[in-house]
């Protein structure tokens, strides 16, 4: 069973399980660019990304099932490249920032693996839907999150930009589940104050 893909104003016959190369750039990269900028706030880092991620899927061709999009393929593949950027970043850290966690767990309730009601944040005032504000208050979201530590970073994205489950950052980042608080907490607090300072 096919679909139909339009490039360049010309439409393409795509058959299940049938790889184009030759149109990856054309239909890909600039969606694969913006995944990898997004997460790792690094142009050249993103375009390189991008290029190692054509080169792995043609090694990989013969891996390809048809069972997903051509792009949903490609993207599992970008983004365990960006979990390898994290790693490696993330091992070059000194982890005594997350290694005094005792006075911080009272905040924290093992029984709901997450924060004790009282000490969730309270909204913050940007629930509106005026697309201008939402534009310029993730440009200075990101410049905020380009301040956070590598870990950090990390963590956070992986759990708000990729949905991954605790238990998968834990064992991607080598952290405890008591350290991927900690981190969340501190990450959440660091940029809201810096959003308190730079965007309200």
């Amino acid at each position: 069973m096919g679909s139909e893909l339009t490039v360049a104003g010309e439409t393409v016959q795509t058959n299940k399980g049938n790889l184009r190369p030759h149109l990856w750039v054309d239909l890909h990269a600039d969606y694969l660019y913006a995944y990898a900028l997004k997460r790792l706030n690094d142009d050249e880092l993103a375009r390189d990304l991008v290029q190692e991620t054509f080169l792995s899927a043609l090694e990989k061709t013969n891996n390809f099932k048809g069972n997903s999009t051509e792009r949903t393929w490609l993207t599992a593949i970008i983004k365990y490249k960006v979990i390898d950027v994290y790693r490696k970043k993330t091992r070059l850290l000194n982890r005594n920032i997350i290694r005094d966690t005792e006075h911080e767990m009272e905040f924290f309730d093992p029984n709901l693996n997450n924060w004790k009601k009282e000490h969730w944040p309270t909204l913050f005032g940007i629930e509106e839907q005026d697309p201008l504000h939402n534009k310029e208050f993730n440009m200075v979201l990101q410049k905020c999150m380009k301040r956070l530590p590598v870990l950090w970073h990390s963590v956070f994205t992986m759990k708000h930009l990729d949905d991954d489950v605790a238990e998968t950052i834990c064992k991607e980042l080598k952290i405890t589940s008591a350290n991927f608080w900690v981190i969340i907490h501190r990450t959440k607090v660091s940029l809201r104050a810096c959003l308190q300072k730079n965007w309200i």
